[in-house]
């Protein structure tokens, strides 16, 4: 089982890296781990998603919330919030076959920003399934390499993970 963690911690140097060391000296899967800047310039948000059932998940929060520089932790259900993940996806783009990949951008509403004699760079936007749906349709063009940010995650509604 898959969970989905807001943390909101100190933004210092190092932060993110104790976290991470935390995590992986305890031996919990990370399947996703995204670190930006909030509303409030001296907090930094980290979205985790961690992979294992509530006793792991339990483990997890506890472990992080013995860290100084964490200020606060919140499970985020995925029935009441919004997530959204970005990847870049170069793929092998002969000339015979372009206007196919321009075809699938357009029904995955990904976006085409970099095109060379042999590939093209692609852009979408979305959740998990709708990458990995995407992913596996470019197979057959030939992906040469993928990056992906991670999940990044709001509640639905007038509420916020303040500390």
């Amino acid at each position: 089982m898959k969970s989905t963690l807001a943390v909101l911690v100190v933004n210092k140097p190092g932060v993110l890296a104790r976290i991470s060391g935390l995590l992986s000296r305890r031996v919990f899967n990370i399947e996703s781990i995204t670190a930006g800047y909030t509303e409030q310039p001296d907090v930094t948000r980290i979205t985790l998603d961690v992979n294992g059932d509530t006793q792991i998940l339990d483990q997890v929060m506890k472990q992080l919330s013995k860290l100084i520089d964490v200020i606060k932790i919140v499970e985020i259900k995925s029935e009441v919030s919004v997530d959204r993940e970005l990847a870049l996806i170069k793929v092998r783009a002969e000339s015979n076959r372009r206007s196919e990949i321009v075809n699938l951008v357009s029904v995955f509403r990904a976006n085409i920003i970099d095109v060379s004699r042999e590939t093209m760079v692609i852009e979408i936007l979305g959740d998990e399934k709708k990458i990995n749906a995407f992913c596996e349709v470019l197979q057959d063009f030939g992906v040469v390499e993928i990056v992906r940010t991670g999940k990044v995650v709001l509640s639905r509604g007038p509420g916020a993970v303040k500390d």
